[in-house]
């Protein structure tokens, strides 16, 4: 097997892709009871019981739609691959097992041994610094709306959101945009990444608010949050939670929270990890739509009918460590993908250990995120997540959003490791002066 740069890979790296692909090939055989080609419905629901979270197959009882389809490879961008050939070999468990010592870019693990007492924490932080994005991405103009499940097309909407930039910058960890592959600011602010979620758009009587969010190396220091509120107008400082309601107080309906804006984003050392198992699962990971189509048989609380494939998942559970207590979820299952290094679905529980929030992410695979890009046109295939969903599945509440979005007018809306932000939009002024506009 060679790389796209024509080395060749070492044996390990051969052995991984081997194996991957066969399990891809056998996996349909080990499921007989669904095949490509099959259609599920409400009908149907028992033949994906058992290949899907507890909180997907919530979703399908209750109206989504999924279309089976043939398994295929996620190859890595080639930029992160060459840096996980060169450096992965260095990295390692601090010795509280908490964090990394040696990490500079690509995957610190690519090769998980179950048996390892610590591999739920090796796959967490391959989860950190995943081949989805190493540099920084802008995702422009989406929309979301939060409405009830219910019989049909949606009918009604408890509210609509449409958002200006969803954003983050890397400073660690970099593969194709300079300054490769640390940026210098590390080594003064010990900031690993910086991510903001503003200016929101609508609806009007939250326009403008919004947050960013600094997170720091090591277990000692705590994110640093702000935010900027539609009443005042004044960027306040917030405390660092699990969890945190987002994307501020003024928006009660929006059911999504920063630790899952783009699958598990808590602070990693504030969680203990224990990998309960690997399992064949379905997924999607070659979606068909861009934008994404909104389910006509829940209530518009997915996206449906959309292509899901058998796909080799870790399990893994996190649990908030002692002292957390502001933890809201007393558990939170992870359900990764070991190809793709992504989580395409993942669910939480209460204090009770009743499920509470199910967490879904429809991810497509190509070159460019809209089949009629003009800008964001890659030389290789990466992964774009073009819809996600957050459902509490207590009230029967979710909130859908389109990336790109319904009613937005900008349709290429995925901008990744393109150099489209910069260290400055992350700060409390920029905050502000997007408020104001």
């Amino acid at each position: 097997m060679n790389s796209r740069s024509g080395k060749r890979l070492p044996l390990r790296w051969s052995i991984f892709a081997l194996t991957t692909l066969a399990v891809l090939v056998l996996s349909w055989r080990t499921y007989a009871e669904v095949k490509p080609g099959d259609f599920i419905t409400q009908e149907n629901p028992t033949k994906v019981q058992d290949l899907l979270s507890p909180g997907v197959y919530y979703k399908v009882l209750h109206g989504m739609t999924m279309k089976i389809v043939p398994s295929q490879r996620v190859d890595w961008p080639p930029p992160y691959k060459d840096a996980t050939q060169k450096y992965s070999g260095q990295v390692r468990l601090t010795d509280d097992h908490r964090s990394l010592l040696g990490y500079v870019a690509g995957q610190p693990f690519p090769l998980i041994d179950p048996n390892d007492p610590y591999a739920g924490t090796k796959i967490v932080w391959n989860l950190v610094y995943k081949p989805f994005y190493s540099d920084d991405y802008d995702l422009r103009f989406y929309d979301c709306d939060t409405a009830y499940q219910a019989e049909g097309a949606q009918t009604k909407q408890v509210e609509y959101f449409q958002i200006g930039h969803y954003m983050g910058y890397n400073l660690v960890g970099r593969t194709e945009v300079e300054p490769l592959p640390i940026d210098p600011d590390f080594k003064m602010t010990h900031r690993l990444w910086i991510f903001g979620l503003y200016p929101v758009l609508a609806p009007m009587e939250i326009r403008g608010v919004g947050f960013i969010r600094w997170r720091y190396d090591g277990a000692n220091r705590a994110d640093d949050i702000w935010s900027i509120g539609s009443g005042s107008r004044r960027v306040r400082r917030i405390e660092a939670i699990s969890s945190l309601s987002a994307p501020s107080e003024d928006s009660a309906a929006f059911t999504w929270d920063p630790d899952h804006y783009s699958g598990f984003n808590g602070k990693t050392e504030e969680y203990k990890y224990k990998l309960l198992g690997e399992k064949n699962m379905l997924a999607t990971v070659h979606a068909e739509h861009s934008p994404e189509v909104r389910c006509a048989t829940d209530g518009g609380v997915s996206a449906c009918p959309e292509a899901w494939e058998i796909r080799h998942m870790y399990i893994l559970e996190a649990t908030p460590r002692p002292g957390m207590v502001n933890a809201i979820d007393s558990r939170t299952v992870l359900y990764e993908d070991s190809e793709v290094w992504f989580n395409p679905y993942i669910d939480s529980y209460d204090g009770g250990g009743r499920l509470i929030r199910s967490h879904i992410y429809w991810v497509a695979y190509r070159d460019r995120p809209v089949p009629d890009a003009r800008v964001a046109i890659y030389p290789f295939k990466r992964l774009f997540v073009v819809g996600a969903v957050s459902t509490d599945v207590q009230l029967g509440q979710a909130t859908m959003c389109y990336l790109p979005g319904i009613q937005t007018p900008e349709r290429e809306c995925w901008y990744i490791n393109l150099g489209a932000v910069d260290k400055n939009v992350f700060t409390t002024d920029a905050l502000a002066r997007a408020a104001i506009r």
